[in-house]
């Protein structure tokens, strides 16, 4: 099991194989991180891109790959490398069942790795929230995150829960605190609608931190806590007016930037045809104009992408409201 999860809190749980079910199919969303002022902290969900996880049990115990689609070869069949599999197997050993329970899983990506829309973490919270499921539901989702940032860590070196924790909880999350882990859901206004353009240009996530500051001046950081805020509190309040003077990012978004082309083309579309805020999401290269009115979305959504396949960028566009729900088993 991997040293940095602490599993104190699962001793007693007491979980009936006998009442396993046979086999569960599930659908967890995409992520957009940061929401543009909330460097590591912020995050929500949206309705789509998302990756879907099939999981059977087997009569062998241990935790197997059959297949994965959607990822052109690039992610690990080997269980112990892949975030899916592995998270699986650390859970199954804090219960202490790992000795008496097989499965296989199926992953099936549809949404683009190191796209910035949480690719990883959609498919570590699919696997995690499949298997609890298969074993009748006996932990919580608060129970769960600590696996799902464990998977986080597998994936790119840093165990952060912006991605996973909304990709799980569903909505808009704040991570107040990592040590202890302590997140807290945020209301989701009703008329929030997000517009994400994938660019098809590789941004990898290690880099991305790599070029990120390790000091800033006092001032900065004094506007993007006003910033942060005042977008907590424009969440609560429902107040749009107060959602777009506070989605701003003076830190990380002037260095990532200079990774993702067009980017301020792109930004300048976005906010003259509607947006409240637009940034990068995540690490990018996807970026993320926040709108309050799904045609607005799909409009600046339809113009980015023209953009920028009149200069010879390939791209993917999602307009999505905020994803409540999370994780879900299908049908």
């Amino acid at each position: 099991m991997a040293n940095n999860l602490n599993v104190e809190y699962l001793k007693g749980k007491v979980i009936d194989l006998d009442k396993m079910l046979p086999e569960v199919r599930v659908f967890a969303p995409a992520t957009v991180a940061n929401m543009i002022c909330g460097f590591d902290i912020l995050g929500f969900a949206v309705e789509q891109p998302g990756d879907e996880v099939i999981m059977r049990r087997k009569e062998q115990p241990g935790v197997t790959i059959k297949q994965i689609t959607g990822d052109d070869g690039r992610l690990p069949l080997d269980p112990s490398k892949n975030t899916v599999s592995a998270c699986v197997q650390y859970l199954l050993q804090a219960l202490n069942i790992a000795s008496k329970v097989g499965v296989e899983i199926e992953l099936h990506k549809h949404m683009p790795i190191g796209s910035g829309l949480g690719s990883s973490a959609a498919s570590t919270v699919a696997g995690l929230f499949a298997i609890n499921v298969m074993l009748g539901s006996p932990l919580t989702k608060e129970e769960l995150l600590p696996f799902c940032v464990e998977g986080e860590r597998l994936a790119c070196g840093t165990g952060h829960a912006d991605n996973v924790a909304p990709a799980l909880y569903g909505g808009i999350t704040l991570i107040r605190g990592n040590e202890p882990l302590d997140v807290i859901s945020i209301p989701s206004p009703k008329e929030l609608v997000a517009a994400v353009v994938f660019p098809q240009v590789d941004v990898p996530t290690r880099d991305a931190r790599q070029l990120i500051k390790d000091k800033v001046l006092l001032k900065d950081a004094v506007t993007q806590w006003g910033n942060i805020a005042g977008l907590v509190a424009a969440l609560f309040m429902e107040d749009y007016d107060l959602i777009a003077r506070s989605m701003k990012d003076i830190l990380i978004e002037p260095t990532r930037a200079i990774l993702i082309p067009q980017f301020y083309e792109m930004k300048e579309i976005a906010l003259q045809h509607g947006a409240l805020s637009f940034g990068i999401s995540g690490s990018g290269p996807s970026v993320v104009a926040i709108t309050r009115d799904e045609q607005i979305a799909k409009n600046i959504a339809d113009r980015i992408q023209a953009h920028l396949k009149e200069n010879e960028i390939e791209s993917f566009g999602y307009v999505s409201k905020v994803n409540v729900e999370g994780p879900r088993v299908l049908n």
